[in-house]
């Protein structure tokens, strides 16, 4: 018998997780369903409670719906609940088992694909969502020598900062004191939404001088005013987080059907030029 999963997120229309996890499927010789769901604001339970009926074997999560998976869930791994959100639910019976993914595929893709070591190395995110929120412990495992988050709101950072307390070298900033700390980033990841808006975040001109990466979480756009500046101040690599979509879907697949799934062939095909 076929399992089922799916995807649910309003709205779903630009999703690539039903090619996504159809090719992973078909390379591993599973045998699945993958469909996307347009889940209405305000009735996600009731939509996944039909899913689950229906015998459905696990979901994806995606906007808006990370909080409601959160809440939907009998049983939380670390990574979803150090970030508030989940991104993929299993089910077996009446467990409903949640994790997120988001941050081990954003370190997978830096580390492995991209081969930038994180280890001893200073890192700096912008941005203090929910998307650095899912990436602060799997970036901390990665024993940076120091990893500075910095946001507009600064009492954001403040709450997340003291939320992570000792796992870690994690610094805050804001933006304007920014400068008085950049001696020289290696890593520096975009996890703003000043991208889906065409937008730069106001980073002082020196901070991505000399960065080995730049990091867009922000896919399928091209060259965005980031990775623009980045470029501008010769920043060695560039790369937008089609690759972190890509390789949490493995992760999310590897707990699912116990096979982990080759993803290079995958990034190819989803990756539109950084130009």
């Amino acid at each position: 018998m076929t399992d089922r999963y799916a995807v649910i997120g309003n709205p779903i229309g630009f999703t690539k997780s039903p090619f996504i996890h159809g090719t992973f499927a078909k390379a591993t010789g599973q045998d699945l369903s993958y469909e996307a769901i347009e889940g209405p604001i305000g009735g996600f339970a009731a939509t996944v409670d039909q899913f689950r009926a229906d015998g459905a074997k696990g979901l994806n999560i995606t906007a808006p719906f990370k909080l409601d998976a959160f809440a939907y869930a009998t049983e939380l791994s670390e990574s979803a609940r150090r970030a508030g959100a989940a991104n993929c639910m299993k089910f077996e019976g009446d467990r409903i088992i949640a994790e997120n993914f988001d941050g081990v595929g954003l370190v997978r893709d830096i580390t492995i694909n991209l081969d930038v070591k994180m280890k001893g190395r200073r890192v700096l995110m912008l941005g203090a969502g929910g998307a650095a929120r899912g990436a602060l412990l799997p970036f901390l495992r990665q024993e940076p020598s120091e990893l500075v988050l910095v946001n507009r709101t600064l009492s954001k950072a403040v709450a997340l900062a003291e939320e992570f307390a000792g796992c870690g070298p994690l610094m805050i900033s804001g933006y304007a004191e920014l400068a008085d700390l950049a001696e020289g980033y290696d890593v520096v990841v975009n996890a703003t939404s000043a991208s889906l808006r065409g937008e730069m975040p106001p980073l002082p001109g020196n901070v991505l001088r000399g960065a080995e990466l730049a990091y867009e979480l922000a896919y399928g756009k091209g060259l965005t005013p980031f990775l623009q500046a980045a470029r501008a101040e010769g920043v060695a690599k560039l790369a937008d987080g089609v690759g972190m979509l890509v390789e949490q879907a493995a992760e999310a697949f590897s707990w699912w059907r116990g096979v982990r799934p080759s993803t290079a062939q995958v990034i190819v095909e989803l990756t539109v030029p950084l130009s």
